[in-house]
C-alpha cells in the first residue's frame, strides 16, 4: 500500500510562487495516475491538477491552467505541483493522490486510492 507524504506548503504573498512536492513511499506510483486537490475550510475538496504514468497527459482545473504546472519523477517516485502567480483564493490545504486500475489522469477524487495527510498554503493579500 502505498504512503504519500507531502511537502513544500507555507505561507506566500499573492503573486508569489511555491512548489509543492509528495514523495511516495511503501510502494511505487509510477504505474499510477497521481493528482493534486485542494480542501479550503468550511469547502469541498476540489481537483486541482492530474498527470498520467508516463507524465505525458496531463489535466488541469480551470483555476490551475496557466498558473500551476505538475510534473512526476517516477525514478526518484515523486510528483510536484509549481505553483505561480498565487491568489489568495488558492489558500487551502493542499492532497497528494495516487489513482490505480488506470494510467490517465482524472479530476474524480473517488476515483483515487491513496491520499496524503496534505500540506497547507496560505497565500495573503
Amino acid at each position: 500500500q502505498a504512503q504519500l507524504v507531502e511537502s513544500g506548503g507555507g505561507l506566500v504573498q499573492a503573486g508569489g510562487s511555491l512548489r509543492l512536492s509528495c514523495a511516495a513511499s511503501k510502494q511505487t506510483v509510477s504505474s499510477y495516475a497521481m493528482g493534486w486537490f485542494r480542501q479550503a475550510p468550511g469547502k469541498e475538496r476540489e481537483f486541482v491538477a492530474a498527470v498520467s504514468w508516463g507524465g505525458d497527459s496531463t489535466l488541469y482545473a480551470d483555476s490551475a491552467k496557466g498558473r500551476f504546472t505538475i510534473s512526476r519523477d517516477n525514478a526518484k517516485n515523486t510528483v510536484a505541483l509549481q505553483m505561480n502567480s498565487l491568489k489568495p483564493e488558492d489558500t487551502a490545504v493542499y492532497y497528494c493522490a495516487a489513482k490505480g486500475g488506470s494510467l490517465f489522469p482524472s479530476s474524480r477524487p473517488w476515483e483515487y486510492d491513496y491520499w496524503g495527510q496534505g500540506t497547507q498554503v496560505t497565500v495573503s493579500s
